[in-house]
This record gives C-alpha cells, sequence and structure tokens, in this order.
C-alpha cells in the first residue's frame, strides 16, 4: 500500500544534488527494488536503498584489467564497514538508534569473496553487479535503517533526508580515503586469480591449490555456507603439496610472482584419503570455492578452478528420462523406461550415477564426489551386488575412457579399493598433507584383502554349528 510518509522520503533523497565527490546514482535507481524506503516489519525503523555514484575514477587511478576492479570494490565496501561502528554519520548502516539494531547487522557482515559465478550471500553487501567501478566512479548500492518517526510532517522528512545525506558524504568520504596503493594490491589479487583461471586449461590442469592456503573456514549466522564462510579462528594449518605429488611453480599473470602449489590435471583421478575428521571434506570444498575470487586475508586466494566443476551426491529424487548406463545394465523394478532414459523415484545410488553420467557426457572438467554425502554401493563393489551394477572402482580399473575428459577429485576413507584406482593419492594426516605412491597402496589393499579373507575362512571352519 502506497505510504505518504514514507514516499516523501524517497522523493526527497532521490533529489539530493550531492558534491563535488558524490552524487544520487539515477540511472541505476529503480524504486521499490533499488531505490527504497519502508517501515520495518515491527515498524521501529525506515529501512532504506539508494544507488550512490561516488566520482573517484578507479579505473583512470589505477591502470589495470578492468576486469581486476570487483577487488577494489570490495576493498572499499569492507573498509565502509569497518568504520561505521565508530563514524556517527555511518550509523544506518548499523542501526544505529533503532530499537532492534541487531536486524541490520548484515548489512556489515564481512565478507571476503571478491566475485562468483554464483548468486552468493544476496542478503549481504558486497562486490558484485550493483556495486562496481567504471569510467565514471564507483557504483555502491548504500542502504541502512534510521529510527522511523510516529508521523511524516514536514520537519520529520526533511530530517531523514538530511540523515541519507550525511550517510552518503561519510561513505563518500572512506571511499576516497583507502589509499591507492590498497586498492591496486586488492584489484591485483583479483585480477591473478581470474586470468590465472582463464590459463590452466592451456596447462593441463583444472585446479590449483597454493601453498599457505587456509582452507578452514568460520561459519557464521550470515556466512553458513563454505563458499561464503570466513577464514578459521584459533588453530588453522596452511595447505602445502607433498614433495611425492609433483608441486608445480606458476607465474600470477598480473602481479608477477612465483606461486607453487598442488596442480589437479586434466583427466587424472586424485584421491584424497585419510581418517576421519582430518579435512578431506574441507580440501574438496576448497577446491569448488577456487570458482569464486577471494579477497585478500580469505586464505583461498591462491585456490583457483576452472568454471564448470560439477558434484555428485547421493539423494532420493524424481528422474525423468536420466541415462544411468555407465552403471547400469538393467533398471530394478519401479523405474520405468530403459537404462539411457530412466524415470521414476530414483534411489540415492541411481540419482548419483545420473549426476556422474550427465557431467561426463557434458564433459565437465572436474567432478567432485566426497565419500560422506556418496552412494557406497555406487563407488564399491560388494559381494551382494549384482552383475548389472558396475561400481566406480570397476570402470576406473577397466573402462577408463567412460570418464572421457572429465578429472575426478574425491575423499575417501573406507573405500580403499576405490583409492587404489587412483593416479595420485594424498592422505590427511592431523590435517597435513602426505603423499602415498600408487603401487605401495595397492600392495597394502592386497595383503589387507588377503588377511580378511583368511580371517573370514578361518572363522568359518572354527564356527560352532547353528552359530
Amino acid at each position: 500500500m502506497w505510504d505518504a510518509g514514507t514516499d516523501a522520503c524517497l522523493e526527497g533523497i532521490l533529489s539530493l544534488s550531492g558534491d563535488s565527490r558524490w552524487e544520487i546514482d539515477r540511472a541505476h535507481a529503480a524504486r521499490n527494488v533499488t531505490a527504497y524506503v519502508v517501515r520495518s516489519f515491527d515498524g521501529s525503523a525506515l529501512v532504506f536503498s539508494l544507488p550512490l555514484l561516488v566520482l573517484r575514477p578507479l579505473c583512470a587511478e589505477i591502470p589495470l584489467d578492468p576486469r581486476g576492479s570487483a577487488g577494489a570494490v570490495a576493498c572499499i565496501i569492507e573498509r565502509i564497514k569497518e568504520k561505521a561502528a565508530s563514524d556517527e554519520a555511518l550509523g544506518p548502516l548499523v542501526g544505529r538508534g533503532c530499537r532492534f539494531p541487531h536486524q541490520f547487522a548484515a548489512l556489515t557482515e564481512p565478507y571476503t569473496v571478491v566475485s562468483s559465478p554464483a548468486a552468493l550471500a544476496s542478503h549481504l553487501w558486497h562486490a558484485g553487479g550493483r556495486n562496481v567501478a567504471d569510467g565514471r566512479g564507483v557504483h555502491l548500492l548504500v542502504g541502512g535503517a534510521v529510527p522511523c518517526p510516529a508521523a511524516f510532517p514536514h520537519r520529520e522528512v526533511r530530517g531523514f533526508i538530511g540523515t541519507v545525506a550525511r550517510f552518503c558524504e561519510a561513505v563518500a568520504k572512506v571511499t576516497f580515503s583507502v589509499p591507492a596503493r590498497e586498492l591496486e594490491a586488492a584489484w591485483m589479487n583479483a585480477l591473478d586469480q581470474q586470468i590465472l583461471r582463464e590459463m590452466l586449461p592451456g596447462k593441463g590442469l583444472v585446479s590449483f591449490v597454493g601453498d599457505g592456503a587456509h582452507l578452514a573456514r568460520s561459519y557464521t549466522r550470515y556466512r553458513c555456507y563454505f563458499r561464503t564462510a570466513g577464514p578459521k579462528t584459533g588453530t588453522s594449518i596452511p595447505f602445502t603439496c607433498p614433495p611425492d605429488l609433483s608441486p608445480i611453480e606458476l607465474e600470477l599473470p598480473a602481479s608477477k610472482r612465483i606461486v607453487t602449489g598442488l596442480g589437479i590435471r586434466k583427466k587424472e583421478v586424485f584421491a584424497v584419503a585419510g581418517s576421519n575428521a582430518e579435512g578431506k571434506t574441507t580440501f574438496l570444498e576448497g577446491i569448488i570455492a577456487g570458482m569464486d575470487d577471494h579477497a585478500p586475508g580469505d586464505g583461498r586466494e591462491m585456490v583457483v578452478t576452472v568454471q564448470g566443476l560439477c558434484t555428485a551426491e547421493a539423494t532420493n529424487a524424481i528422474l525423468t528420462g536420466a541415462d544411468v548406463s555407465m552403471f547400469f545394465s538393467s533398471l530394478p523394478p519401479g523405474i520405468s523406461g530403459t537404462v539411457h532414459a530412466a524415470s521414476g523415484m530414483g534411489s540415492g545410488s541411481m540419482t548419483m550415477a545420473y549426476q556422474v553420467q550427465r557431467a561426463v557426457d557434458r564433459e565437465c572438467p572436474l567432478l567432485i564426489i566426497d565419500e560422506d554425502r556418496a552412494a557406497p554401493n555406487l563407488l564399491v563393489g560388494s559381494a551382494l551386488q549384482k552383475d548389472d551394477v558396475t561400481p566406480l572402482s570397476a570402470i576406473l580399473c577397466h573402462d577408463r575412457g567412460r570418464m572421457k575428459e572429465t578429472a575426478l577429485v574425491f575423499a575417501a576413507c573406507a573405500m580403499d579399493t576405490l583409492v587404489a584406482q587412483a593416479d595420485r593419492i594424498m592422505v590427511l594426516d592431523r590435517h597435513v598433507a602426505h603423499a602415498i605412491d600408487r603401487e605401495e597402496f595397492r600392495k597394502r589393499v592386497a595383503l589387507s584383502l588377503g588377511k580378511m579373507a583368511r580371517e573370514l575362512m578361518a572363522g568359518e571352519r572354527g564356527a560352532t554349528p547353528g552359530k
């Protein structure tokens, strides 16, 4: 419903003339989308959003490839968040004076992802489609909250407009105060990741995990997903590529720094093994997050992965014309169609089979599988498994070509026969990476299986009849 009071407030802030450092970004002011003034749900606060153009010509000031500008914008936004706690004029950003300021805490939540192909953390203020730098300056979609008056006489409307004007001035002041050298470093950091990601295929790689990377995450109420979570506080063990995994050396394309680390190769099968709670899933999550660009201090700045990565997990789902022929030669009861076009409620293993085959058929550059979220009976065989099911370990052993152009990185603890098929094996022990020779591992697996077989046979001979 139209609200004369809030509508007058919106008209007032859209009419602000600004000064030599800022102006209202009217070209991007879409009413009720990017530009609005509304009452909070409880009616105690006025919540506003406004597109602002800060007239600092970063693109002229920092003569680098414009693709890295998101790094500088992210640096500016984080600096504004930091200043909001002490700068009275930035008070709306933290809801200062409002009855429930914690409702607006997301506006100043730290964020260390510079850019991402996914629509991550849309509720947080960060660099992105509406917070960018171009030839005109720095475009920022700013917002905040102030106490809501009981009524909207001219005096209250004028007071609100003045508060927003001072807020815009403070945002511009902070934007101009960030030293060019800091912005250039943040810009180059993002540019390094973007160009390196483009260069990986030409180097025969699909992912790179740099030495010194901190992959462990700290989650918050507002960043509860591993790709958006911040660096872990307290103990965090940095990654170092074991010498036996053939570390590689790369020159970063923008900064020209030399970095070393682990390169995941095209079409290879790479196993991340180890006992429980040793960081295997965290390592896989780091590779997935390598599709994003990260700000300095995130810990994943030198983890870079090509776009198009896929994952496969066990989950019951409706299948419609799903091709599962890579793993199944016939369909179980309850699933209609053929193995090339199966329909019905798929089990965890059948749904995962479809996900794997779809990734391979689409020539996905990298497929990630985590034992913790997988269907074990699709990964390794068992004595009860029927001949019409071919587990992944058997495919890798006898018919590797069925993986086509897709590299596979998987984490496993209790699937020795799958790990034995990997081209390279990394073992995490107390969160530190080690390498194990594949042939040596296969011998150990063979000895273990032989010992188990002998123990089973001995137990069978010594079993008490009827038990």
